[in-house]
């Protein structure tokens, strides 16, 4: 095997013009991480009604809340041990080596990229409706994920002040919204609707398609959850990130796994129904509609929608931004796409490049595939990157408690390598089963594909360009300690907040 080049040392400005701006607590955390993930109780995770039925959806939804659960636990007590903008790269980078940072910074920046591209499909949805209700047109929906993307970019390039004060403010809307819905869903639940999803030769009422159904459910159950972990990417933004992470993640994904268990019954088992709520590209609008009637304007719908959608998005683009931005800084992306703003302390040029690659994917697919979801399919492919990058983080917690047991780490999870290892086994069979149906192929294979690009790029590319950046600096402090040597050596976070 070809040995790694060691990071080249960097001129005395570089990190300066790279530098982000602390500003994040508690409640901010706890804000991001719930709107990067609360459009996924308004819709994407209804297809899963229709591939595994309600009985299917339900039984991966508490599979993959336990997986989560664990997930975050294992990632606050890496995060508040190793609190870079890389998240997740930063830890696999340092307990598994170059490769494994590469492979993890480019699930990360998938994922995050294309989550919000699969979003801003609804985003564009939402739109029409409001557009349509009052002057009777229906604008192209590329245009409308532009305008979007444009509106979003720019407020994440204006601060991260705003950005946080954003996203608190679209979150309580969105929850809103959710507990809105929960009252008047109530009154009208009937598990009889949720049941009515057509049943195959082998399958029953609560499994339409067997227990096939619950493998092929679990993408979109994953869809109720996914993106919490982005919450790693801002500990260079965030004010004691040894002390708020763990709290902002752990009670992010708190409220999440209620939401999720809560839409999932109420919206599956309203008017009118499981078969027709699991085929609609707005799963919550239809249930508000099945229930109120010409009680309230559709317009009124659309608007609740369309400032849901945004919390995510919103979310979306800075996690989208910062992964790129951290993998640039290290050279595994070209450097220039991690300089900062001057005066913003944003990394504006990380935040256009994701734009450009979710938008461009929405577009290639509804062109190439225009008989499916685009959704959909950016749903398979942002859940196809998440699992890899989590099956990565997971065996990174098992190889730093083992290997090193003398780090510094302010939080330990209280699930220790049992959680670890339940993530990992449920992210790994997560993974496997995308393969298992045919209507997720396009979409998995397309990241593959995405995969292989970025392992010829690092190969050929990259390796030869890696720079000192924070996490590379602490990676490469730790290796006696990784690699069994007992000596001890510096703690990283406080370094790191001088560095980064």
């Amino acid at each position: 095997m070809t040995a790694l080049a060691a990071p080249a040392p960097v001129a005395g400005d570089y990190l300066g013009r790279r530098r982000l701006r602390r500003f994040a607590g508690v409640w901010s955390l706890w804000a991001l991480g719930v709107s990067v993930v609360i459009p996924g109780e308004f819709a994407g995770w209804n297809y899963g009604l229709i591939t595994g039925g309600f009985g299917g959806l339900l039984v991966a939804t508490l599979v993959v809340s336990v997986m989560y659960l664990c997930l975050c636990f294992s990632l606050a007590e890496m995060s508040a041990a190793m609190p870079f903008a890389g998240g997740g790269y930063a830890f696999a980078r340092c307990a598994l080596g170059k490769r494994a940072g590469a492979i993890v910074a480019t699930a990360q920046s998938i994922q995050y990229s294309l989550s919000a591209a699969a979003v801003v499909v609804s985003v564009g949805d939402a739109a029409n409706e409001i557009i349509r209700y009052f002057w009777g047109i229906a604008l192209p929906e590329p245009l409308l994920w532009a305008v979007a993307y444009a509106i979003f970019v720019l407020i994440n390039i204006y601060g991260i002040e705003l950005t946080c004060r954003i996203a608190l403010l679209l979150t309580v809307v969105a929850l809103g919204v959710l507990a809105y819905f929960a009252i008047v869903a109530l009154p009208h639940f009937d598990i009889r609707l949720a049941l009515d999803v057509p049943v195959t030769a082998r399958g029953s009422s609560w499994l339409p398609n067997g227990m096939t159904g619950i493998a092929w459910a679990i993408p979109f159950a994953v869809w109720f959850l996914v993106d919490i972990e982005m919450l790693t990417l801002a500990s260079e933004e965030t004010e004691h990130p040894e002390r708020h992470l763990p709290k902002g993640i752990l009670s992010g994904i708190a409220t999440l796994i209620v939401t999720a268990l809560v839409v999932l019954f109420l919206n599956s088992a309203v008017p009118p129904g499981a078969r027709i709520i699991g085929d609609s590209s707005q799963p919550l609008l239809t249930g508000f509609q099945g229930i109120l009637g010409d009680r309230m304007r559709p317009v009124l719908f659309a608007v609740f929608a369309l400032l849901s959608y945004a919390a995510g998005f919103h979310a979306m683009i800075f996690a989208a931004g910062r992964a790129i931005f951290a993998q640039a800084r290290a050279g595994y992306l070209p450097t220039v796409l991690s300089l900062t703003h001057r005066t913003r302390r944003t990394p504006y040029l990380a935040l256009i490049a994701g734009t450009l690659f979710g938008y461009g994917a929405a577009l290639v697919i509804m062109l190439a595939l225009n008989e499916v979801h685009v959704d959909a399919v950016l749903v398979t492919m942002a859940v196809f990157a998440a699992i890899v990058s989590y099956v990565f983080q997971m065996i990174s917690f098992l190889v730093l408690r083992r290997r090193a047991p003398q780090m510094k780490r302010p939080f330990v999870s209280i699930l220790g390598a049992t959680g670890a290892m339940t993530a990992l086994v449920i992210s790994a069979a997560a993974g496997l089963l995308s393969f298992s149906n045919d209507s997720y192929h396009a979409g998995t294979f397309a990241c593959v594909l995405l995969f292989a690009a970025s392992a010829l790029y690092f190969q050929l590319v990259a390796r030869h360009r890696l720079r000192a950046s924070p996490e590379e600096v602490f990676a490469a402090a730790h290796q006696a300690m990784i690699r069994g040597n007992a000596a001890a050596v510096p703690a990283a976070p406080g370094g790191a907040r001088h560095v980064a």
